[in-house]
């Protein structure tokens, strides 16, 4: 028992600042990782490599295993090749988070394209009313401080500007184009018809498949996501992972305004297309 005391004793006695600084980046370090991997399919595999660690460390050390023994001391080698393609998906999302909080990287893209005007979003509002009213299934990507070039490219370019009509006359049922999603950068409808990667996280397995693009694009970038549903006409909105259903007219108008910086008040004094049509 005095042996146990003193080597507590002397433990402490090592330690210093830096000690508890390196054990907070390392308590850091794997809770992102947690955190990270957390309600995806990466989630199971992890609880695996452990499951399996554990399980052929104790057999090792049990039957005394010499050939298993290692294997797991030479196990980190092939773990950090192997590590980097299974998490492949999740390590790209967390640099992307990194990317989107850094300062000097954020301002230099936020110049890259002008904030949505109060006149397009008024058009952007009215088309999704008209939109549900009608119930066409609409997918309008928001793109943010994250480049959406690589999904642009998988639709066709219109570089046209944010107008009701030109949105309600692309997602008409029998247009060529209403199957994919446009994508809005600023006051520019840059291209419709659009490839979304589609969510692998269980919650949104339950939703369509316009809902789980919506979900998917906005857990890979910094985007917003406004869905119209072609079965029932409800507008959705999809923000950082996460779909918020059923969406009042006022309450995307007020998150148009904090999305873009910018205020949605008219100069015209005439009422909103969605304070019209209630």
């Amino acid at each position: 028992m005095a042996d146990l005391i003193s080597q507590i004793v002397s433990a402490f006695s090592r330690f210093t600042p830096s000690s508890a600084l390196d054990i907070g980046i390392v308590t850091l370090l794997f809770y992102g990782i947690l955190m990270l991997v957390r309600g995806t399919r990466a989630d199971q595999v992890l609880r695996g490599i452990i499951l399996l660690f554990i399980f052929f460390s104790l057999a090792a050390a049990t039957f005394h295993l010499t050939m298993v023994d290692w294997l797991l001391s030479n196990s980190p080698l092939v773990l950090l090749v192997a590590l980097p393609i299974i998490f492949q998906p999740e390590l790209r999302r967390a640099l992307e988070q990194v990317g989107r909080t850094s300062a000097l990287i954020n301002r230099p893209l936020a110049t890259l394209s002008t904030p949505l005007q109060p006149s397009s979003a008024d058009e952007l509002i009215d088309a999704v009313v008209r939109l549900a009213e009608r119930q066409y299934g609409a997918l309008i990507v928001l793109e943010g401080n994250t480049g959406l070039e690589d999904f642009v490219r998988s639709g066709t370019r219109v570089d046209g500007e944010v107008t009701s009509d030109l949105l309600v006359s692309i997602f008409f049922p029998h247009s060529p184009l209403h199957d994919g999603a446009v994508i809005v950068r600023g006051d520019r409808l840059v291209a419709a018809g659009c490839v979304l990667p589609l969510s692998d996280n269980p919650a949104a397995l339950g939703h369509g498949t316009r809902h789980q693009a919506a979900i998917g694009i906005t857990e890979q970038t910094d985007a917003a996501c406004v869905v119209v549903s072609e079965e029932t006409g409800i507008i959705s909105l999809a923000r950082a992972g996460h779909l918020t259903e059923r969406i009042p007219m006022e309450r995307l108008a007020r998150f148009l305004d904090a999305f873009y910086h910018t205020h949605l008040q008219t100069s015209t004094g005439q009422p909103r297309p969605w304070e019209a049509s209630a």
